[in-house]
């Protein structure tokens, strides 16, 4: 038979020097693209032979083959697909058969990455170019179904590429790879190796539906065996939930976590109409170690049409829900689409919006039947879930539904926001709440003295994420959010006139020492006032009601912000002997530099009472010491 030279289209001979030149990251990707196209080629035998039962095409047996040769070094993906005839070698290969191709290629060449350039590649299907990455020349040998002859196309990925009609070609396509020389730095593998092989068909392509054979080396002495099947070609995503055990399920989440645990629930999705997909999530039963860590790895595996893509997709599922794993298999994506353009892209918008909801009404479920694995999810990533107060306002209400807090009103019951506002006292129209680094130092601090005096249920928040998440929800169903430990406060409903009246008279009393130890404290707080909310202790500290508190200033510095630091409000009790005593001194000594001690003693020990740290603990002690050596 002739063979004919012809030369690259200008446009696919600058991708093929792209695609030489390592354009994408991970060459194993090679195989993949490959093994994607002969399952395609089978799905469109499958198809036109249901069309036309006429066509001469042999479907008894459809699947792909791959042949190693460690000798020649090369590696053959072969299908008994619908083949391609001689001008559609031609066109397909020879040139870049879509419009825009001067585009793509501009784009092509300006992406800033290789995860860019990858999903350039896929929008554009050209996927096949890759295999020159792995290989020095690459031959392909089809015969169409329902033909007689074949088409035998050469190239090694410069210039030219030649064509010849041959008589003895098989049905379908084969994709033979003259492969170059390992080199593991840049990620170009031993590909005649067959554990190699079996790995990446294990990872890329394992719920393929048609069976992906290979023939094991034979051992000294044995006779040749018979052909394995690589890939397990269970879609569990796409095969009903009467089909599916949950022991199958739960052996696919242990795969896909790595976690030897069962998980706590299993999801399913499927949306059928103009954008269709399959998902299969879990819920873990432990939260991972690394959960909280910059370098954690999130996203649900991609799909497309049973085709691995990418192994953590973070667009599909927002921050928040990190700790959810499983399978979203697409069918109107393309092959190797990046990262970025996954951010943009529409319909993965979609899908995360409803994958996020139901996985939220999933949890609400969850909630509502089994009190026990709720305290489990709750336990294990109620502090992931919160950070989606802050960050997703379009499912804010959701999330509050499912989340749940420690309160004064049980020691070991949690409440939720809802039953708070039923519980609350008449004439109660704040939610009160107080945060700190454990239970046991918030529920003992000075702020909460008036409130357990008078029985007004305050939530106990110890997460870092409850500094700001109160302060990006606000209220709920009509109710403020206030903390205990922000500006005035006051809890004197039932006589709030005498109440009025009695403060007014003592702050005219006090007014004189309040303004001198304002100006003894000028360097860490802005004023000193009587307090509403102590009933036991001698002062606290306060911040105003639109400060950042001490935590979350401490929160953005560990970020790299700069904060300024916030002066705070030092508040005294006028019914603590202490203060009486301060107050008693101060009217009558006029020589006060051991009582501008004192108040410096009062303004520590304020500090101290709410887990801070004294500005100078050296000095703290030595005045603490020297007053205790007196008393003796």
């Amino acid at each position: 038979m002739t063979t004919e030279t012809f030369e690259f289209q200008v446009e696919a001979r600058q991708l093929l020097q792209l695609m030489i030149h390592s354009v994408y990251s991970n060459k194993d990707v090679f195989l993949r693209e490959l093994v994607s196209n002969a399952s395609d080629a089978l799905d469109k035998l499958r198809l036109e032979k249901l069309r036309d039962d006429s066509l001469d095409a042999d479907v008894s047996d459809l699947h792909i083959e791959l042949d190693v040769d460690k000798e020649a070094r090369t590696l053959t993906v072969r299908d008994n697909g619908i083949g391609m005839s001689y001008d559609e070698v031609g066109q397909l290969i020879g040139t870049i058969a879509n419009s825009g191709t001067a585009t793509f290629l501009k784009e092509l060449k300006e992406a800033k990455d290789a995860g860019g350039a990858e999903g350039l590649i896929g929008q554009f299907g050209v996927g096949f170019y890759s295999g020159f990455m792995a290989a020095d020349e690459v031959t392909l040998v089809t015969r169409r179904a329902g033909e007689s002859q074949g088409t035998r196309w050469t190239s090694r990925g410069e210039a030219t590429y030649t064509l010849e009609r041959v008589d003895d070609a098989p049905q379908g396509t084969s994709v033979t790879l003259h492969l170059k020389p390992a080199d593991p730095e840049n990620q170009l593998h031993d590909y005649t190796s067959e554990w190699t092989i079996r790995e990446i068909v294990k990872r890329y392509s394992d719920f393929i539906t048609w069976p992906i054979r290979m023939v094991p080396e034979a051992k000294d002495g044995e006779d040749a065996p018979e052909p394995e099947t690589l890939n397990s070609m269970k879609a569990l995503w796409a095969r009903s939930r009467d089909e599916v055990s949950d022991d199958e399920y739960h052996e696919l989440y242990k795969h896909i976590s790595h976690d030897w645990r069962e998980p706590l629930e299993t999801i399913r999705l499927q949306a059928e109409g103009t954008f269709e997909y399959q998902a299969l999530l879990f819920v873990p039963s432990h939260a991972p170690h690394d959960l909280f860590t910059r370098d954690f790895k999130r996203g649900v595996q991609l799909y497309v049409k049973r085709v691995f893509i990418m192994d953590d997709c973070e667009a599909l599922l927002p921050p928040y829900l990190r700790f959810v794993k499983g399978v979203v298999d697409a069918q109107d994506l393309s092959l190797n689409v990046s990262r970025e353009i996954l951010q943009q892209d529409r319909h993965i918008r979609m899908m995360q919006r409803r994958l996020t909801k139901k996985v939220l009404s999933t949890v609400k479920e969850i909630k509502a039947k089994d009190g026990e694995r709720y305290a489990t999810f709750w336990r294990e990533f109620g502090t992931a879930l919160k950070e989606g107060l802050v960050t997703d306002s379009e499912n804010r209400d959701a999330i509050l539904a499912v989340s749940s807090f420690a309160s004064t009103h049980s020691d070991d019951e949690p409440t939720t926001l809802a039953q708070y506002v039923e519980r609350m006292k008449d004439g109660q129209d704040d939610i009160w709440f107080i945060t700190g680094e454990s239970r046991q130092s918030i529920e003992n601090s000075p702020h909460m003295e008036a409130f357990r005096d008078k029985g007004i249920e305050v939530l106990l928040l110890t997460d870092a994420v409850d500094e700001v998440w109160v302060d990006a929800v606000g209220e709920y169903e009509g109710k403020k959010l206030r903390s205990v430990a922000k500006g005035e406060i006051d809890l004197d409903a039932e006589d709030e006139e005498k109440a009025g009246e009695e403060r007014e008279k003592q702050a005219e009393e006090y007014a004189g020492l309040l303004g001198w130890m304002r100006e003894q404290l000028d360097e860490d707080i802005k004023e000193v006032r009587l307090s509403t909310r102590l009933t036991v202790s001698p002062a606290c500290i306060v911040s105003d009601a639109h400060d950042l508190t001490p935590a979350l200033e401490n929160m953005y510095r560990a970020m790299g912000q700069e904060v300024p630091r916030t002066k705070r409000i030092l508040e005294l009790n006028p019914g603590h002997p202490l203060v009486k005593g301060l107050h008693q001194a101060y009217q009558g000594s006029e020589d006060r530099a051991e009582l501008a001690e004192s108040a410096e003693l009062l303004h520590t020990l304020a500090v101290l009472a709410e887990g801070g740290q004294p500005k100078d603990p050296a000095r703290f002690v030595r005045l603490v010491a020297d007053r205790l050596e007196r008393t003796l």
